[in-house]
């Protein structure tokens, strides 16, 4: 294996194809693609500051390493990735990868980041920034953080743990979504999915959880959350009060308390809804223990 140390690299295609190579302590400047089509890469301490590093690369280890604003676009059709105390602060990084591990991984400007990649594993990753993880397939999170909105759009087979979401839109348009002791909070949650997961969770949402698919909630909290579940059909396990729950279309609702349950659509059968709960039903004139 090559080992390179303490260089810098300028120039367009610095190191193009490279194969069996260890990199420490490099700088890669300004100069584009300088590792495109490489494979069976070994990267420590390193820093990338020019566009396009990493493109259809395979069999890549980068590891307490930096990513500069300028290495935007950064990591595109890379396969077997792995990843180990990064700062990245490149939008735009990852797209279309097949089987990447990110551990200790902080994206403090992760606009457009992480689209339509699949098998991917993450662990203790920190993001900032709008429309992570589009479309993406087989992902595994835990020790998750995120600040930005529209997280998740379309993503498909997705497990996450132990995660701090503050957003909106998060997981609409995604399907087989399992999200274990976390917090979320942001308008809109989930709508135009199906089979998405809540257990062990607090979640605060306007109008969250509608047009949805069977969504499920085990010993979950609702706080500040109102207009809930419309056109939805739900399992619902709540160990809080709700705000509000309007026209769901099915299913079952368990809550400490509902302030209010709305049917103002004529096409939905409330008998299809089984409600448990102290409630004031906008079409009842009375509270009412059901």
């Amino acid at each position: 294996m090559k080992r390179y140390e303490q260089e810098r690299f300028i120039g367009e295609r610095a190191l193009f194809k490279a194969n069996n190579l260890d990199i420490s302590y490099c700088t890669f400047a300004d100069g584009e693609s300088p590792l495109k089509e490489g494979s069976n890469l070994k990267i420590r301490n390193s820093m990338f500051q020019w566009r396009y590093p990493l493109w259809y690369c395979n069999h890549v280890t980068v590891e307490d390493s930096a990513f500069f604003e300028n290495a935007r676009a950064g990591i595109w059709y890379t396969n077997d990735l792995t990843m180990r105390n990064i700062t990245l602060d490149a939008p735009k990084t990852f797209r279309r990868c097949d089987g990447m591990v990110l551990e200790h991984v902080t994206m403090p400007n992760a606009l457009e980041t992480m689209w339509s990649c699949k098998n991917v594993k993450m662990k203790r990753v920190t993001v900032n920034g709008d429309y992570f993880g589009m479309n993406c397939e087989g992902m595994e999170i835990d020790g998750f953080t995120l600040t930005g909105n529209y997280p998740f759009d379309g993503a498909k087979n997705l497990t996450i743990r132990n995660a701090k979401m503050i957003t909106k839109d998060a997981f609409w348009n995604s399907e087989n979504v399992t999200v274990y002791d976390s917090f979320i909070s942001g308008e809109y949650l989930g709508w135009n999915a199906k089979n998405v997961t809540f257990i062990n969770c607090t979640i605060e949402s306007l109008q969250g959880m509608c047009y949805m698919e069977h969504v499920v909630l085990k010993n979950c909290k609702l706080l500040n959350t109102n207009l809930a579940f419309e056109y939805s059909t739900v399992d619902a396990d709540i160990t809080s009060r709700i705000d509000s729950v309007k026209n769901p279309y099915g299913g079952h609702i368990v809550a400490e308390k509902i302030d209010e349950v709305i049917f103002d659509d004529p096409a939905v059968d409330k008998k299809k809804t089984e409600i448990k709960s102290e409630i004031k039903c906008a079409s009842y004139e009375s509270d009412i223990a059901v």
